[in-house]
C-alpha cells in the first residue's frame, strides 16, 4: 500500500510577528531556486517543511510518502515522547522490509497500490 502522512513539528521563530505561510527570510532573499541553487529545487531530493497555522501558532508541517507499507497502528494513548501542543502523534508503520516510527504525524491517505491483485 501507498500511505502518506502529515508530520509537525515545532518552528523555530526569529521574529515573534510571523504568521502562518509567511517566509522568515522572504524579505532578504527572495530568488527562485534556479537562480540560487543553479538548478531546479525539484532535482533535490530535501525535506520540505510549509508553515501553517495551529491554536493561532505558526508550526511546520510536511507530507511523508512511504511505499509497500503493511499495517498502519496509531496507539490510542499518546507516546512519552509527544507533544501535546503538536497535532498528530506517534505512528507505528510496517513494510516489508520493518518498521518505522513517525513522530507527531497524522494519517492523510492510504491506498492499495495494486487494486484487484491478490
Amino acid at each position: 500500500m501507498l500511505a502518506s502522512f502529515y508530520q509537525y513539528q515545532h518552528e523555530e521563530v526569529t521574529d515573534g510577528n510571523r504568521t502562518a505561510g509567511e517566509s522568515q527570510t522572504e524579505d532578504s532573499v527572495n530568488k527562485d531556486s534556479e537562480e540560487y541553487f543553479g538548478t531546479n529545487i525539484a532535482d533535490f531530493d530535501v525535506e520540505t517543511w510549509e508553515t501553517v497555522e495551529y491554536d493561532g501558532d505558526p508550526i511546520q508541517r510536511r507530507t511523508v510518502t512511504l511505499d509497500e507499507v503493511v499495517a498502519i497502528s496509531v496507539p490510542e494513548e499518546p507516546a512519552a515522547d509527544d507533544d501535546p501542543n503538536l497535532p498528530g502523534r506517534t505512528i507505528q508503520i510496517r513494510t516489508g522490509g520493518g518498521q518505522k516510527f513517525l513522530s507527531q504525524a497524522k494519517v492523510i491517505e492510504v491506498q492499495d497500490a495494486s487494486p484487484g491483485e491478490t
